[in-house]
């Protein structure tokens, strides 16, 4: 590490705070009622719970998810025996990887003990504090024995995972390189170099998951470890090779499967060369492996190849299993990890690097495209989708082996509890896509020959939202999916200049000239107008030949509100359109209004956005409970905007006494009803949690929920149209994929609304 590298990471962990983990109170502490209660006398309560029956300590304590990174500091990283206080960093650095990806609370325990019965003694002494117990950096053969005599002692899961992540990690690696190059896991010569403790764990993962023990051979320091050697030890003899081999060179030759768990530069591109056809080469040694990548990848052309490293592709990297691990076990409170559930983690892992990537992950990475490949045999570790995959798959395993104590099933209700948890998901889009899913409607992309349009249109589809119409040039459009490898195959695709339908521009034209000849629309003008893409989008979904239209990552919003207006129509009983925003964090969902159209809302303007948006939350199956948002409370101030504020909820309250809304209010009283009762006992809406805000003006409300976005608070939807006749919605410029497929979501859910409302009248 360079001198600038070096100086990085100590600011890194010195800075501000020391360290990189902390902990803070989950109840509250604020009065002398809340210390009561968390200390004396209402602690005692939980207390004589708890010893009545220990179980209860997973329902008063922090316990159920409060996992011990241990070490002795005997085999820290690639540093060796730095002792116990110096391999802090890394256990806190530990610690903060389970916080990150699973939620998990920790507390790292550098236990300054090396011989392996008094350490054992330590680790069960305080285990009643933990929920599991992640052992780290302890050297071979000393964690063997650690490890299984704590096993047979406790009863909680623990695991050793410089031993089981590798195993767990590189075998999802393995199973989808051999299923790429078409071998079969019980037919594969495999050679393992490096005999220490992961070399043992993954060989015995490997023939869990189908591979021969004659078919596997070891290496050590000293060569391959074979039946002629007297100096092997209990762990390394049940690998030992009758085959007349001595040397790594030797045992390469003609192998499928190297996995080097050693030391940089020990297989030379000769070495590769002499390997099988379409050769599997795990190089892990951190932080140089047994041969540099590109001379691996020059070696030969067929080979699959993974390192440890973040720079190459198929990182092989523990943090892909052990928070998602633990995390399945904590939640069923399983007494051990065992080999069922590490299997059942192998595969998840395996399973999901088949399926399609998320633009979450491909904008983490830089790319704009990755797929199941040589490239691509195990997940990213940024993938958010690890969680919900791994996490119940350990779950159900320990279940189903008998070692949890608590059964789960409502497996898609878990699935949205991991969700909620890291916030990666919201439970009402994760609703709204399923209704979607019933009754998938077409959808039309107005602005198709734009990248992100065409992969949330392959997303739609697949995931069976919605059936897409791609407005555009088909040469153009083309040549976009096969650059960037989207399937969109069979998806109909109309191009505006050369419809080879003339009749429907004639139509659409036609429609338009009469729905605007009082404002002086002609046929002719009308007619030109469908050559643009907004106006020929929006005249499918007005004609029925379409049931809703996405637009604007091209197109300004007030280009595309013009053709919507002019064809879809304002609502019957409506003077104005808005625009609403769905946000989504850890204290729940929330509707912001208006966050798209009007600029300095007067009191009639207000009522309408504040109905629009009641009417529109219901559609979620969402009781709106409102606050009309301002800079004063309650006639505070009687005028400028607080004034205007004041006047619609006045007109709301005499003329739509069922809506449950109230203000004007400042935003605190509006979020906190406790303090809002305090102060205003009379509110229409006290003792509820407010969940929709009307915002006295465009600037308030689209600063707060952009800000809220970009400070990492938040998640958010939108913006939702509201007011007009069909469903049309129009995108942000900056819109992603996600974001886009989201919106294509409630777009279908609106034309189903609509569809309903036409049965209705019918």
């Amino acid at each position: 590490m360079n001198t600038k590298q070096k100086s990085d990471a100590l600011n890194y962990h010195s800075e501000g705070r020391p360290g990189k983990i902390q902990v803070i109170p989950t109840k509250p502490h604020s009065t002398q009622r809340d210390l009561s209660l968390a200390y004396s006398p209402g602690v005692a309560e939980p207390c004589l719970e708890i010893e009545k029956d220990p179980q209860y300590a997973y329902d008063y304590t922090a316990k159920g998810n409060l996992v011990a990174v241990i070490s002795n500091g005997t085999a820290v990283l690639g540093l060796g025996d730095i002792g116990a206080l110096a391999g802090k960093p890394v256990m806190e650095g530990k610690g903060l990887l389970f916080k990150i990806f699973a939620d998990i609370d920790v507390f790292d325990i550098e236990v300054n003990e090396k011989d392996p019965a008094k350490f054992i003694e330590v680790v069960k002494a305080i285990s009643p504090t933990f929920g599991g117990i992640n052992l780290e950096d302890i050297k071979a053969p000393e964690c063997f024995e650690i490890e299984e005599k704590l096993k047979e002692q406790l009863d909680i899961p623990l695991m050793h995972d410089d031993q089981h992540g590798t195993a767990i990690i590189s075998g999802a690696a393995l199973l989808n390189a051999l299923e790429l190059v078409g071998k079969k896991i019980e037919d594969v010569k495999i050679v393992v170099n490096g005999a220490g403790a992961a070399a043992s764990s993954c060989a015995q993962l490997y023939m869990h998951l189908g591979a021969k023990l004659e078919n596997i051979v070891m290496v050590d320091s000293k060569g391959v470890i074979s039946t002629r050697r007297t100096d092997l030890n209990s762990r390394k003899r049940p690998f030992a090779t009758s085959r007349e081999i001595s040397t790594l060179e030797e045992a390469v030759r003609g192998s499928d499967v190297f996995l080097g768990l050693s030391v940089a530069g020990v297989l030379s591109k000769e070495m590769v060369r002499s390997m099988a056809e379409n050769p599997i080469v795990f190089a892990l040694a951190n932080p140089n492996p047994e041969i540099s990548y590109n001379d691996a990848m020059t070696s030969r052309p067929d080979i699959i190849f993974a390192t440890g490293r973040s720079d190459h592709p198929n990182q092989v990297n523990n943090v892909l299993g052990f928070p998602y691990i633990f995390r399945g076990a904590l939640d069923v409170r399983s007494t051990s990890i065992n080999e069922e559930m590490k299997v059942a983690a192998t595969l998840a892992i395996a399973h999901l690097a088949k399926e399609p990537v998320p633009e979450v992950v491909t904008s983490a990475y830089n790319t704009s495209h990755i797929s199941f490949g040589r490239e691509y045999i195990i997940p990213k570790p940024l993938d958010p989708r690890l969680l919900v995959t791994v996490a119940p798959a350990v779950a159900k395993a320990a279940i189903e082996s008998g070692v949890a104590r608590k059964t789960i099933s409502d497996w898609d209700a878990y699935a949205d509890q991991l969700r909620l948890r890291m916030g990666l998901d919201n439970k009402l889009i994760h609703g709204l896509t399923e209704k979607a899913k019933e009754n998938p409607k077409r959808v039309v992309f107005a602005e198709a020959n734009h990248i992100n349009m065409l992969k949330a249109a392959q997303v739609a589809r697949t995931e069976g939202i919605c059936i897409p119409v791609l407005l555009g040039n088909e040469e153009r459009i083309a040549k976009i999916i096969a650059e960037n490898n989207i399937d969109l195959e069979g998806v109909e695709i109309v191009n505006m200049r050369h419809d080879r339908e003339e009749s429907r521009r004639q139509k659409y034209a036609k429609m338009l000239a009469q729905k605007r000849q009082r404002e002086g629309m002609t046929y002719n003008e009308a007619y030109e107008k469908m050559f643009d893409r907004n106006y020929f989008g929006m005249g499918m979904v007005e004609a029925g030949d379409a049931d809703a239209c996405i637009t604007g990552v091209y197109t300004k919003y007030t280009d595309a509100i013009k053709p919507a207006i002019e064809i879809i129509g304002i609502r019957e009983g409506l003077k104005h359109i808005a625009g609403l925003n769905i946000v989504n964090n850890k204290l729940g969902t929330f509707f912001f209004a208006d966050t798209l159209v009007n600029n300095h809302p007067n009191a009639d303007t207000l009522v309408d956005v504040a109905l629009l948006t009641n009417h529109t939350v219901q559609l979620f199956n969402i009781q709106p409970v409102v606050a009309m948002l301002s800079y004063s409370n309650f006639g505070e101030r009687n005028i400028g905007s607080p004034a205007t504020v004041h006047d619609a909820v006045a007109r709301i309250h005499a003329e739509h006494p069922e809506v449950l809304l109230d203000g004007e209010m400042q935003v605190n009283f509006a979020l906190d009803k406790n303090l809002r009762r305090e102060k205003f006992p009379f509110s229409k809406i006290d003792g509820m949690d407010v969940n929709t805000l009307i915002f006295p003006n465009l600037n308030s409300a689209n600063i707060s929920y952009k800000m809220m976005l970009e400070i990492g608070m938040s998640e958010t939807i939108g913006p939702i149209q509201m007011g007009l006749n069909k469903p049309v919605h129009i995108l942000n410029i900056e819109s992603s994929i996600r974001d886009i497929v989201n919106m294509v979501t409630i777009a279908v859910i609106d034309a189903g609304f609509e569809e309903q409302k036409l049965k209705n009248k019918a």
